[in-house]
C-alpha cells in the first residue's frame, strides 16, 4: 500500500516521516506540503476556495499513486468529506481514530486547541463518530490563541505551559480531553499522568490505525 500524507504545517513533514520510519519502516509513503491552506483559513479567506485547493492536493496525491491519503490538518477536515466523493482512494483524517476512541471514553469531551480554525471541524468530527456509535456527547471547545502565537514566535516553553494550564482547567469539567492539533500532541503523556483521566492525541492513534491497515 502506498500512503500519501498531505500537510499544511512544515514541521509535521519531519514528524510523520520519523513516526513512519520508527513504526512502519517498510511502508511506501510520501509527503505533500501546502502551508497556504491553513494560513488562508486563519486569515479568514473564502472557505470554499480553500477547500477546493485541499481537494486538489488530495487528487494530486491519488494521481501520484497513493492508495491511502492521510490528511494531517484538523482544520481542513470538512474538505476531506468533499474529497471522499470525488477521489478513488480512501482518505483518512488524522483525527478519525482519536475521535472514535474519544466518544467511547466519556460523554463530556473537552477539545483543547490553539487556533480558531480547529474547534468547528473537530467538534463536527466528534459528533459524527458519536452518531455512528449511537452515543450522545457534550463537547466543550477550549481555545488558547496566545499559545499558538507563542509557538509561532518560537517560544515552545510558553506554548506548552499555556496549553497545559488550559487542559488542567478543562479537566474538572470533562471525562476525556482531546488534544485537537498535532502541534500539541507531544503534551499527551505528561497531561495524562497529571490529570488522571483520558487525554487523547492523534499521531499515536493514527500510527496504530495505519498499522492495522498495512497488516490487512
Amino acid at each position: 500500500m502506498r500512503i500519501a500524507f498531505v500537510h499544511t504545517v512544515n514541521f509535521l513533514v519531519d514528524r510523520f516521516r520519523a513516526l513512519m520510519q520508527a513504526q512502519h519502516p517498510d511502508a511506501d509513503c510520501f509527503h505533500i506540503l501546502n502551508e497556504s491552506l491553513l494560513q488562508d483559513l486563519l486569515r479568514g479567506e473564502n472557505t470554499a476556495m480553500v477547500y477546493r485547493r485541499v481537494v486538489t492536493q488530495i487528487g494530486l496525491a491519488v494521481d501520484a499513486g497513493a492508495e491511502l491519503v492521510v490528511m494531517t490538518c484538523s482544520s481542513t477536515s470538512p474538505a476531506v468529506d468533499i474529497a471522499r466523493r470525488v477521489t478513488t482512494a480512501p482518505i483518512l483524517k488524522i483525527d478519525d481514530p482519536m475521535a472514535a476512541l474519544a466518544v467511547r471514553s466519556g460523554q463530556r469531551i473537552a477539545v483543547i486547541c490553539t487556533n480558531s480554525s480547529t474547534p468547528g471541524p473537530s467538534q463536527a468530527l466528534l459528533r459524527d463518530h458519536a452518531a455512528a456509535q449511537g452515543r450522545t456527547v457534550e463537547i466543550e471547545a477550549v481555545i488558547r490563541p496566545d499559545a499558538y502565537a507563542a509557538l509561532a514566535a518560537g517560544d515552545r516553553a510558553r506554548h506548552d505551559a499555556l496549553v497545559s494550564s488550559a487542559a488542567a482547567e478543562a479537566a474538572a469539567r470533562s471525562d476525556v480531553l482531546v488534544l485537537a492539533q498535532a502541534s500539541i500532541a507531544h503534551l499527551q503523556p505528561e497531561l495524562q499522568q497529571a490529570l488522571g483521566k483520558p487525554v487523547l492525541a492523534s499521531p499515536g492513534l493514527l500510527m496504530e490505525e495505519l498499522g492495522r491497515r498495512l497488516a490487512a
